[in-house]
């Protein structure tokens, strides 16, 4: 029986050490979508127009569901990765700063993922465990070590090799997520200046995305390696810390059992 979203997330968080929840992260072409998932999820709208990014830290820090609109954010980036927006000219000086040009910052705009104009009419994050429908993406907000994980599970679970990350001079929350839906495959990327400072993204961590279709099959691999080896490490099978770093031949960071079988303490041997 296939598990739920919730077993999923408790997998997940349990065994990679997850710091933040998973961030089920959905768009609705209609206002019908929005009604039908209104009826099933307990959710949030942001008070102040705020970026997205921010939506996220509600859903991977506070375990809330946020069921936003374009009249809710209050980043350019995102109005233009999820098709609230068309690249103008104003837009186009907002990425000057990452740029040689004006010229060279219109192509890159131009270049990066987005959804087509007015395609969608809101978004909503919340943490995997609560979703309600299947995501279309699911965004990990991880280090290193738990990234690789994902990725190497991913990999096997989709037949999929190399993966080819996207990564773009800003927007990478936003648009890291537009870019995994439309292309169907994980996407992993460093945070951009927004989402690092608007998003609280800490110093070592990467965004992984996984196509919500994909979810699935990606945890039931890592179910597999555990079932092999007893736990999810990969740099030490068996491990239960994934991504332990003892060389595995360092003879001195070795343990062995003391052969001796602990007393029984008073109570018990009365027993």
């Amino acid at each position: 029986m296939p598990l739920t979203y919730k077993e999923m997330q408790d997998l997940l968080m349990r065994e990679l050490r997850l710091y933040h929840y998973p961030i089920a992260v959905n768009f609705f072409k209609d206002q019908a979508e929005v009604e039908a998932f209104k009826k099933k999820a307990r959710y949030v709208e942001p008070v102040k127009p705020i970026t997205f990014c921010q939506w996220e830290i509600a859903a991977r820090m506070q375990g809330q569901t946020v069921l936003a609109t374009k009249e809710n954010l209050g980043c350019s980036n995102s109005h233009v990765s999820f098709g609230w927006k068309d690249i103008d000219e104003k837009e186009i000086k907002t990425q000057a700063k990452y740029c040689k040009d004006l010229a060279q910052a219109e192509r890159f705009m131009r270049s990066k993922p987005r959804l087509p104009l007015n395609s969608i009419v809101a978004v909503s994050v919340a943490p995997l465990g609560d979703a309600v429908i299947q995501p279309d993406v699911v965004h990990f907000y991880c280090d290193n070590m738990q990234s690789y994980h994902l990725a190497i599970d991913y990999m096997a679970a989709t037949d999929t090799h190399p993966l080819r990350p996207m990564v773009t001079m800003s927007s990478s929350a936003c648009g890291g997520s537009v870019f995994t839906h439309l292309e169907q495959t994980m996407n992993m990327c460093p945070s951009c200046s927004g989402s690092y400072n608007s998003g609280k993204t800490e110093r070592g961590e990467l965004n992984v995305f996984i196509p919500g279709a994909h979810i699935g099959p990606t945890v039931e691999r890592l179910m597999e390696r555990i079932a092999q080896t007893g736990a999810a490490s990969i740099t030490r099978p068996g491990d239960p810390f994934p991504g332990a770093d003892i060389c595995k031949n360092c003879p001195l960071i070795v343990f062995k059992k003391s052969g001796k079988e602990p007393e029984a303490c008073a109570s018990c041997a009365k027993a």
